[in-house]
């Protein structure tokens, strides 16, 4: 973790960009521990606010994006060809399609703070074949929002920003955890109640 930091504050805004389109494509970063730190940098006038924002805007968009373009591609061809001993059919893809096309598409716009779930959704959204101007509108502006909550907090915390970002770091995944259960338990219990209706 320590190096990733070093790295940033060394290179900035190339460094940010990359590691971020990184992190939100899969690779494991930890994104938001990153821009925690990046807006204390911004705090202490090592980088420009509307540059950070760019570039760490941009990473997110790239990340989020690639993994679309990695379902829309290898995740499609893939289900073509070897769904079927999965028992992953074309008739259960377009109803995950039709899904995120009503409901499913919320779940790109708060995914980022899911660790691993934004990463999953993009893919899943690509292997659905949901449009690319769906997809954009709800990924990218959840990217944005999401990037603005952590250089926000990292800003405001100043010189108190690793103490947030080490609880971040350590607690996020089992905070990811509770809320993808929660959520499929929801799922099931409302499958549940509307075949009983």
């Amino acid at each position: 973790m320590e190096g990733v930091f070093a790295w940033v504050a060394a290179h900035g805004y190339g460094a940010l960009y990359l590691l971020l389109a990184l992190g939100v494509v899969g690779l494991p970063i930890p994104d938001e521990t990153l821009l925690v730190f990046t807006g204390y940098l911004i705090f202490r006038g090592k980088l420009h606010p509307v540059g950070a924002f760019a570039a760490a805007v941009a990473g997110a968009w790239t990340g989020i994006s690639l993994s679309y373009v990695l379902g829309r591609t290898l995740g499609l061809g893939a289900v073509q060809r070897y769904g079927k001993y999965v028992h992953l059919t074309e008739t259960r893809l377009l109803r995950v399609h039709r899904w995120f096309e009503h409901m499913g598409h919320w779940a790109l716009f708060v995914g980022y703070y899911i660790a691993g779930v934004r990463h999953f959704t993009a893919l899943l959204a690509g292997t659905s074949g949901l449009e690319l101007r769906t997809f954009a509108a709800y990924a990218w502006t959840g990217g944005a929002l999401w990037v603005t909550t952590f250089l926000t907090l990292g800003y405001f915390l100043g010189e108190n920003w690793r103490h947030v970002a080490e609880l971040l770091h350590r607690y996020v995944g089992y905070a990811s955890v509770a809320i993808v259960a929660g959520g499929l338990l929801w799922y099931v219990l409302w499958k549940r109640a509307r075949t009983r209706g």
